[in-house]
């Protein structure tokens, strides 16, 4: 707008330039009554005012055109650009000198929607493959369970210690059906359903505590032990049944990657971080140490550290994806680091 109206100043006063300039230069001039030139300039003096007004108007509207067409112009140029987004994400946008800065954000756009893409393309073929590995796990538990129930009932003469035997693996194979089933309707949930939260105000410190309490029979299975450090009284909003959830995650995890015979870490305190008040949890565990390039995808969907289908630490690769999820829901936030066969999550809620 200002360089629309220093446009208009500028030809006014350039028009009264010309006109003085004009009238100074027919001035040294001596002129005859016969001559045609003469007779138009005494009639555009007579009607001088006139004659700088038409010319006013013209200008007037040829500068506001010139104006009104330019931003079209370039309107019409980032239309076109922006549809190319979508037809031809390979190319990249290309616009005129003066519209670098929104070529350069046009381009940002493209980046991140080939990613995004990319993302999406990779995240959905990580799924596929899993659901075809847990339909081709579930017939294993299920073809042991048969077996083993149909010698059950074909042999009626066999001893008590060999049927509690025969009944303890297919109770074990059945506990797995029931592990990949859930893993089916966690694969559901998470791609049909928005998480939302019932909040209330809940004790973390006694929550940790019974987790912790109730993670003692696994961590014995596997010769591990707990080495706790939980603040007291520690009182957060939140829902209670999600943020179990993200805890039971991270532990299990924690014992599914941890070495036998060491201490899976535990500490929760309190501090000040960049937005207020915040309780910060931590949980480390000594084991193999995690490739930087997984590290940095170890919250997506359908990401597991561990490809193999038939490994006993091999889940839906939801777990993490679905803990971030949460935690950000509360106003959080979660990261992961590894180095010198050291796997730390830290993850932090506020207080208020």
């Amino acid at each position: 707008m200002l360089r629309y109206i220093l446009s208009l100043i500028g030809f006014v006063l350039g028009l009264i330039l010309f006109v003085f300039i004009c009238w100074f230069l027919c001035g040294l001039r001596i002129w005859y009554d016969y001559e045609p030139l003469y007779k138009l300039l005494v009639l555009v003096e007579d009607y001088l005012v006139l004659v700088m007004a038409v010319i006013i108007v013209i200008g007037w509207a040829f500068i506001t055109y010139r104006f009104m067409n330019r931003p079209l112009r370039y309107l019409d140029e980032i239309v076109n650009a922006s549809g190319k987004l979508i037809t031809s994400r390979e190319e990249p946008v290309q616009l005129s000198a003066i519209l670098v800065e929104v070529e350069q954000q046009l381009n940002r756009f493209r980046l991140q929607g080939l990613q995004a893409e990319t993302m999406a393309r990779e995240a959905e073929q990580r799924k596929n493959d899993l659901i075809i590995y847990l339909a081709h796990d579930l017939k294993t538990p299920l073809t042991s369970i048969i077996g083993y129930l149909s010698l059950l009932q074909d042999e009626p003469q066999i001893s008590p210690e060999l049927r509690a035997r025969y009944t303890g693996i297919a109770l074990d194979k059945a506990l797995r059906l029931e592990e990949l089933t859930n893993e089916f309707f966690d694969i559901t949930r998470f791609n049909l359903t928005t998480l939302t939260l019932e909040a209330e105000q809940i004790n973390l410190s006694r929550m940790l505590e019974q987790i912790t309490y109730e993670f003692l029979p696994v961590l014995a299975d596997k010769g591990l032990s707990w080495q706790l450090e939980i603040q007291p009284e520690v009182q957060i909003n939140g829902d209670p049944d999600k943020l179990q959830r993200v805890f039971d995650n991270l532990i299990r995890n924690a014992v599914n990657y941890s070495y036998a015979d060491t201490a899976v870490c535990l500490i929760m305190r309190t501090a000040n971080g960049p937005n207020g008040s915040r309780v910060e949890v931590q949980i480390s565990n000594r084991g193999r140490t995690i490739p930087p390039e997984k590290l940095s995808r170890i919250f997506e969907q359908f990401f597991r550290l561990d490809s193999s289908r038939s490994s006993a630490t091999g889940g839906a690769g939801l777990g993490l994806a679905i803990s971030k999820e949460i935690i950000e829901l509360h106003g959080g936030g979660i990261q992961a680091e590894s180095a010198d066969e050291r796997i730390v999550f830290t993850l932090w809620l506020p207080l208020s």
